[in-house]
C-alpha cells in the first residue's frame, strides 16, 4: 500500500473538488524585483490583498489568486546610484524583462528608480505590457486634481532630474522639494531600510521627522522602501505608489471577454 494513502478521506475533499471544477485560468502577471527584494514581496502582497478585496465573498480557494511570475535580481540593487551604474543596471533589467516575455501578459518593476528605463523597455517590442509607475501615478494625480505634492524617494528620483522617472510629471503638478539636508537624510534612511530591515527600531522616528519638514498635504512615497515604514503618526496624506501599481496589476488579471458568436 502507498504509505501516503489516507484511510480516512478528508470530508471536505468533495467540496474542494467542486471548487476546482470552476477554475478558469487568468492572464499571468510578473514582478521584477531586487532593489530591494523586500519591495517585490510588498508589491506581491498588495496584489494578493487587492485581488481578495475585489473578489469579496467570491474568493473561495487558492485558485482564485492571480498567477504571478517573479524575478528577483540582486544586480538591480545597483540602482541607488544609477547615475554611476546605468550600464550594469540596464543590462540586468533588460535580461529580466526578456525572461518574462511570453510568460506574462503584464509586469511591473518593484522599484521607482528603475522605472526610468520604461521608455527603453517599451522600445524592445516585448509582448508583455509594462505597468509603469509613472503612468499609474500620473493618472492618479490627474484624477485627484492635485496641485502640489512632495515626492519622497532616492536621491536620483527626488531631484526630478535626468535620472528621475517622474520628471515628466512636473507638467501635471507642482513638486515641493526637500532641502539638501532633507534629501541626504532621506537617501540614507532608504539605505538603512535596505541594510537593517523595516523593523529596525529608529527608522520610523526618522521618517516621521522627515515628514514634519514637509509643507505639502500630499506626500508621494516614491521609493518602495518607504511604505515598509509608513505606519507612523502624521497628518499628511501618504500616497503609496506601490499600492497604486498593485491595483493596476490586478486590473491586468481580468480574463478577456469571450464572444458566444460563431
Amino acid at each position: 500500500m502507498n504509505s501516503f494513502s489516507s484511510q480516512n478521506p478528508d470530508p471536505h475533499l468533495e467540496d474542494s473538488n467542486i471548487a476546482l471544477a470552476g477554475y478558469v485560468a487568468r492572464p499571468r502577471i510578473g514582478i521584477i524585483t531586487g532593489s530591494g527584494p523586500e519591495a517585490g514581496v510588498d508589491l506581491w502582497t498588495k496584489v494578493l490583498r487587492e485581488n481578495r478585496r475585489r473578489m469579496g465573498s467570491q474568493f473561495r480557494h487558492d485558485t482564485d489568486a492571480p498567477a504571478v511570475d517573479i524575478i528577483s535580481d540582486p544586480a538591480l540593487g545597483l540602482s541607488m546610484e544609477l547615475d554611476r551604474t546605468e550600464a550594469e543596471v540596464w543590462t540586468a533589467l533588460r535580461a529580466d524583462a526578456e525572461a518574462l516575455d511570453g510568460r506574462v501578459a503584464a509586469y511591473a518593476i518593484a522599484c521607482n528608480t528603475l522605472n526610468v528605463f520604461a521608455p527603453r523597455l517599451n522600445e524592445l517590442g516585448l509582448t508583455a505590457r509594462l505597468i509603469s509607475f509613472v503612468d499609474v501615478l500620473g493618472a492618479y494625480l490627474r484624477q485627484r486634481g492635485e496641485t502640489q505634492v512632495c515626492l519622497l524617494g532616492a536621491r536620483t528620483v527626488a531631484e526630478l532630474g535626468a535620472w528621475s522617472p517622474y520628471r515628466s510629471l512636473r507638467s501635471v503638478v507642482d513638486f515641493e522639494p526637500l532641502d539638501e539636508d532633507g534629501r541626504m537624510a532621506l537617501h540614507q534612511l532608504i539605505y538603512d531600510v535596505k541594510q537593517y530591515g523595516a523593523e529596525h527600531p529608529d527608522l520610523r522616528d526618522r521618517f516621521a521627522r522627515l515628514l514634519a519638514r514637509v509643507r505639502s498635504e500630499t506626500v508621494l512615497l516614491a521609493c518602495t522602501e518607504l511604505p515598509l515604514i509608513a505606519d507612523v503618526e502624521t497628518t499628511k496624506h501618504l500616497v503609496d505608489v506601490t499600492q497604486l501599481v498593485a491595483e493596476a496589476l490586478v486590473d491586468c488579471t481580468v480574463p478577456a471577454a469571450t464572444s458566444d458568436g460563431p
